[in-house]
């Protein structure tokens, strides 16, 4: 018995080994996450999350043949957390995108104070409603697999206990947010337009005529449009969103989708 023990102990260290490396990446990655990484779930919830994580993708996962001392537990947790935090970064600006693009669209249809502190983080209402319908999709289609998976990846793209060079990191997390406002602007681009559309008009209805209190008729008209607007576009603008959020999962060294 002792001795059966004694073999099986060296398979334990190394499982706990192999563990906690894929726990450090996989817990700054999950800190990011959409849905899951979100400030409003609790400390507890989201350790139970990462542990998921764990079990479900460390044993696809090559194991290290690194000595399991202190200098190697400390090089681990730095290049670990580094790609982790980067990939996380790199997901989570999808969100800022929809925030973006709800701050401007609400911006644009003056509904930029509408419950605007509703929210973790306080952001306009139509920037709420986009973020909380996108996470909400992004869940429906399978977000835990879409993770698992980009977490598998990334071991193939960013070897563990390697620093990424950092000429490449910086360009492409500058790649990433040039393509995260991009994503926003597009996304709010009815609206920009929509409001030009709106400030002309007025503009000729108010050189026509000059008496007429045009702001009190045109406040109504722009808030309705905007809301309008936001019914009927929301499935076009998610399902573009969704699209760019699943290139990136499935790719997210690639060029942009």
């Amino acid at each position: 018995m002792n001795a059966a023990i004694a073999e099986l102990l060296p398979l334990m260290q190394q499982t706990l080994w192999h563990g906690f490396i894929v726990f450090v990446r996989v817990g700054a990655i999950v800190s990011l996450l959409p849905a899951f990484g979100e400030q409003s779930v609790p400390m507890r919830i989201k350790l139970i999350i990462v542990m998921a994580f764990v079990l479900i993708t460390a044993p696809l996962i090559p194991p290290t043949t690194a000595q399991q001392d202190f200098d190697q537990t400390i090089w681990f947790t730095l290049t670990e957390t580094l790609i982790g935090l980067a990939l996380g970064l790199g997901v989570r600006l999808f969100v800022m995108a929809l925030q973006t693009a709800g701050s401007i669209a609400a911006q644009s249809t003056s509904l930029s104070q509408l419950l605007g502190g509703s929210a973790v983080d306080p952001l306009p209402a139509m920037g709420y409603i986009l973020i909380i319908a996108g996470l909400a999709l992004a869940v429906m289609t399978g977000l835990h697999v879409k993770a698992a998976a980009l977490i598998v990846l990334s071991y193939e793209l960013m070897p563990m206990g390697r620093f990424p060079n950092a000429e490449d990191l910086s360009q492409w997390g500058l790649s990433q947010v040039s393509r995260a406002f991009a994503l926003a602007f597009t996304l709010a681009a009815p609206f920009v337009l929509l409001s030009v559309i709106y400030n002309l008009t007025l503009g000729a209805i108010n050189k026509a005529m000059p008496q007429l209190m045009v702001a009190f008729v045109g406040a109504p008209l722009i808030t309705a449009g905007g809301l309008l607007l936001l019914l009927l576009a929301s499935p076009l603008l998610l399902t573009t969103w969704l699209s760019a959020f699943d290139g990136f999962l499935a790719d997210p060294f690639g060029p942009a989708r």
